[in-house]
């Protein structure tokens, strides 16, 4: 309960954290976004002007085909500018071949391998200055000096060369790293997260201190509800404030008292549903809650099912008022019922004097203890009606297991529990055969086959093979030797 209730100061921080760096994102964003538009645009003025002042200056040693003094003029403006990448001067005259260029081997090339050939394409069909964005696909050298890496974001200006007569002889191509793009991004960058930063720590020890202040009571009235949930309905939360956390503690008490009330009653009537209802079985059917249950919910179970039933029971409550039949019943069905639950089963229903037993067990010992203990429970029973001079009860009980389906039926205005299967039906069947074979229980080659110990009971095989009304696989029937 008190890490759920330190959440509360965590999400406040957390939250204040968001909008702290959601802000300082959105300045990093606009001040990067300014630093990069005005870096670039920059450096594609510079490389505008370094190739439209060239152009003019090398137009002579263009038309006069000197190529050496083009060389050394390139060579002398990549000496004094660092970011400028390569230079390239292409001759129309001879096919748009490379007649100068830096890096050296730039030279004599027709299309250079340093930029995209659709880059080179536009270069050379371009009749005015032209400028494209672009990347290197090889890392530049110039010298021992590297002068940007493959990849490296680069501005390229297309200069036509022009005689004094207005005739394009040729394009000098000016290429100037946008390096410094990206430093001065990352410059921006450091500087918006040293100050994001400060006002991260800042604003997080302000929220931090205002959620300490706000779940201090809240994690006294979270104290003073773990007490309730765990059972003491007495307890009542104790914060006394007059803003809406104390309404919170007056309601919370308030609920507190009405919770008592009807803790009480539900308790109550819980036990009173489980005596209709068997807590296994709702297990099965509710297992969400009684209040969940719903009309057709089903589960599948491996299980021993046991029939019992007193024999002539017309002839003994002939001449037996209805008080006393209902007495009689009333007696032996609780020593029926106490000994199955003390063996672990469950009664599923009362037919009359007919008891429907289950046990969710995967062996059938407690099925046989259950068994053991009816009979016991009855002698007990014959003795103490002998003494009164009643007639001894006689029953039979026959058992069988198997998978069966366990649920709901009815309508929505009246559900019953049901167990459907052919274990149901064998079951019962057995317990008929008790009287005809003249034995007070019966079980089947099933049950016996799930014993985990099979000397615990003594069992005798009193019948095999045996064709039971409606069902086509026979079965063994074993007999319970009792004492004398």
């Amino acid at each position: 309960m008190n890490r759920r209730l330190s959440s509360i100061s965590t999400r406040l921080a957390g939250a204040t954290a968001l909008l702290i760096v959601g802000i300082v994102g959105v300045m990093v964003w606009q001040w990067t976004d300014t630093e990069r538009q005005i870096v670039r645009e920059q450096k594609r003025g510079e490389a505008r002007a370094f190739a439209a002042a060239m152009a003019d200056v090398l137009m002579n040693e263009l038309d006069d085909e000197n190529w050496a003094q083009i060389r050394v003029s390139t060579e002398v403006l990549l000496v004094n500018n660092k970011d400028i990448v390569y230079v390239a001067m292409h001759d129309h005259r001879r096919d748009d071949r490379i007649v100068a260029g830096v890096p050296s081997e730039l030279a004599d090339q027709f299309i250079p391998d340093l930029v995209p050939l659709a880059v080179t394409r536009a270069a050379l069909a371009a009749d005015a200055p032209l400028t494209q964005e672009t990347y290197v696909l090889r890392p530049v050298l110039i010298g021992p000096e590297a002068r940007a890496p493959r990849g490296q974001r680069i501005v390229e200006v297309v200069a036509p060369v022009r005689t004094a007569s207005g005739k394009a002889i040729g394009s000098l191509r000016v290429a100037v790293s946008l390096a410094a793009v990206d430093r001065a991004v990352a410059a921006a960058v450091k500087k918006a997260l040293f100050i994001g930063a400060l006002a991260l720590v800042a604003g997080l020890l302000g929220a931090i201190l205002l959620a300490r202040r706000l779940t201090r009571p809240v994690t006294r009235l979270a104290a003073d509800a773990a007490k309730i949930a765990a059972g003491d309905l007495t307890h009542r939360a104790r914060v006394d404030r007059a803003d809406e956390i104390g309404q919170l503690a007056d309601a919370f008490n308030d609920m507190t008292i009405a919770l008592e009330g009807s803790f009480g009653r539900l308790r109550k009537t819980l036990t009173s549903f489980e005596r209709f209802v068997p807590r296994k079985f709702l297990a099965v059917v509710a297992p969400e809650g009684i209040e969940n249950i719903q009309v057709g919910t089903s589960a599948t179970r491996t299980v021993a099912v046991l029939f019992s039933d007193i024999r002539g029971y017309t002839n003994l409550s002939e001449g037996m008022t209805a008080i006393k039949v209902y007495a009689m019943l009333n007696d032996y069905l609780e020593r029926m019922g106490g000994a199955i639950d003390r063996a672990g089963g469950f009664v599923d229903k009362y037919i009359g004097d007919a008891i429907m037993a289950l046990f969710d067990d995967e062996h059938t010992d407690k099925l046989l203890d259950a068994i053991v203990g009816m009979r016991a429970e009855l002698r007990a029973l014959n003795v103490a009606r002998a003494a009164e001079g009643l007639p001894p009860i006689h029953n039979g009980i026959g058992a069988h297991g198997g998978e069966v389906v366990m649920g709901t039926i009815g309508f929505a205005s009246k559900i019953e529990s049901t167990v459907i299967g052919d274990a149901v039906n064998v079951a019962s069947r057995v317990e008929g055969l008790t009287k005809e074979r003249g034995v007070g229980v019966l079980v089947t080659d099933a049950v016996v086959a799930r014993l985990r110990d099979p000397s615990r009971v003594p069992l005798r095989k009193v019948a095999e093979g045996v064709l039971l009304r409606g069902r086509v696989d026979p079965v063994d029937l074993y007999t319970l030797d009792e004492p004398a």
